[in-house]
């Protein structure tokens, strides 16, 4: 049977990888003491996270004070129950005008809210969001993913002021952006930017314990007691006393250590950067996000999974993601100036070996050495760019950031409609036309290809063949062959 999840885990830690990924305490930074000595239940002098009113509110209140927001709330369920919470509190009814490369927990929401979704794509902002708005009277709430897994943006300020315009509550899904606004390297937090919700994943880039996260409350038009309801619906019942812990410890270590800790960052990033222009076979993709280092080599035909592979079999690096055609390495607060040596040392390495014609792609075993650090991610949300460090063109074909395979599918019906009827399970190569009955995404980062009641494009059944034949895994489908899918039986909508 092998040994318990627990004891690979202490294996793993002893090993000298090292984390270019999620939590973002990178192992290293915020320390506590074992926390079976101190993991309690709602006991007398602990308060209750449902029902705040002692230690737990001082918490979120301190919080509240660091991020800037009139209400803060603690999530131990992870964003997911915090975007759950907010369409579920804004749009109980109706319409939900959201962008289109969101979450797949914001798709949960349209089906358990029973919503019809209008979507923003990649590159429409407040102008879009005006007209939107002008045609479809039903919508009830916007909902923004910002930035998305590779720390791009779309125009949060047009789109609040659009929506704030038709007197519209705003949810922006910050889960990747908690670090936002802690230093002018970074930009601005949706909260300062005056979003009436705002949902942050501390562990993504903070240093705090994987699953913890904050939903931030500001302005008049949230309904706060339907707010708290959905909380209630969505978060457990058994809060965990180290998770919220680690939000409070968290928050403690930013307003002491803040500044200096975030001035350090900065410093290590940009010589990261410095160090790297010379790069001639490497080059990293555009963003707004300076830690999310996105590492491309496609001039080479090298795809995200060969520099994941290499980086992780010669010099030890884990990274977050890796794609057809880049590879995700995700910096924090908590990583230390060995870490970006070792990174810039990788890939120079790969560099020269490029330079030289000596690099090999390694086989399907180029994760022998870490057995839990394998495959983290085998997914592909494309878009392209330039390189942050001077000098390298834009990666002809991957269009522009944040656009290209994120399609607009017909809908002839909802996903709540799609759930409701009959379904037949056929062969992905005969779906062509058919109505889907289950999702298709590719994780990280979650968000869908295709949900149900959208229909099967050409151009959505190739590429989707296109993954399973170079080996990429989509999530969603029940079939984990990838060689069937369920579709409704009445395929007209």
């Amino acid at each position: 049977m092998g040994q318990s999840l627990y004891e690979e885990l202490i294996r793993y830690s002893k090993t000298d990888a090292y984390p270019f990924h999620m939590p973002g305490h990178k192992r290293q930074l915020g320390r506590f003491a074992d926390p079976f000595s101190f993991d309690i239940t709602e006991i007398e002098g602990f308060d209750n996270l449902h029902h705040a009113e002692g230690i737990v509110l001082n918490a979120q209140q301190r919080a509240a004070a660091l991020f800037g927001a009139e209400e803060t709330h603690f999530l131990v369920n992870g964003s997911t129950s915090g975007i759950l919470s907010a369409i579920g509190a804004c749009a109980p009814t109706g319409k939900l005008l959201m962008t289109r490369n969101s979450h797949k927990a914001a798709y949960h929401s349209l089906f358990l809210n029973r919503l019809e979704a209008v979507y923003l794509y990649p590159g429409e902002g407040k102008a879009e969001t005006e007209r939107i708005l002008e045609q479809e009277p039903q919508i009830r709430a916007v909902y923004l993913t910002a930035p998305i897994y590779e720390g791009i943006l779309p125009d949060v300020k047009g789109s609040l002021e659009a929506a704030h315009s038709f007197g519209l509550p705003v949810i922006v899904d910050e889960a990747h952006g908690a670090h936002f606004g802690m230093h002018p390297i970074f930009p601005p937090s949706a909260v300062s930017l005056g979003a009436d919700l705002v949902i942050q994943s501390v562990h993504k880039t903070l240093p705090s314990l994987t699953q913890t996260a904050l939903l931030h409350v500001n302005g008049s038009l949230v309904d706060r007691r339907r707010l708290g309801q959905m909380l209630g619906i969505y978060q457990s019942s058994s809060p965990s006393y180290v998770l919220m812990a680690s939000i409070d410890h968290c928050v403690g270590l930013l307003k002491e250590r803040g500044v200096s800790l975030f001035d350090a960052f900065a410093r290590e990033l940009t010589e990261f950067y410095r160090r790297m222009e010379g790069l001639r076979h490497l080059y990293f993709l555009k963003n707004q996000d300076p830690s999310k280092i996105l590492i491309c080599g496609r001039r080479e035909g090298l795809s995200g999974r060969d520099i994941s592979c290499f980086l992780r079999q010669e010099h030890h690096l884990e990274l977050e993601m890796e794609t057809r055609d880049y590879a995700l390495a995700l910096a924090s607060v908590g990583d230390s100036p060995e870490g970006f040596c070792r990174l810039g040392d990788g890939l120079l390495d790969l560099e020269s070996r490029l330079e030289a014609g000596t690099y090999r792609k390694r086989g399907d075993d180029c994760c022998d050495l870490f057995p839990l650090a394998e495959e983290f991610g085998k997914c592909r949300t494309a878009f392209g760019g330039k390189t942050p460090a001077g000098g390298a063109e834009s990666l002809d074909g991957l269009g522009e950031p944040g656009a290209s395979f994120i399609l607009k599918n017909e809908a002839p019906m909802t996903i709540w409609e799609a759930e409701q009827s009959r379904k037949k399970q056929i062969a992905l190569e005969a779906s062509l036309g058919s109505i889907c009955g289950e999702y298709l995404y590719l994780y990280p980062p979650g968000v869908p290809l295709a949900v149900p009641g959208e229909r099967i494009s050409r151009e959505l059944l190739e590429e989707v063949l296109r993954y399973r034949e170079t080996g990429w895994y989509l999530q969603g489908l029940e079939d984990h062959q990838m060689e069937k899918i369920w579709v409704l039986e009445n395929g007209e909508g």
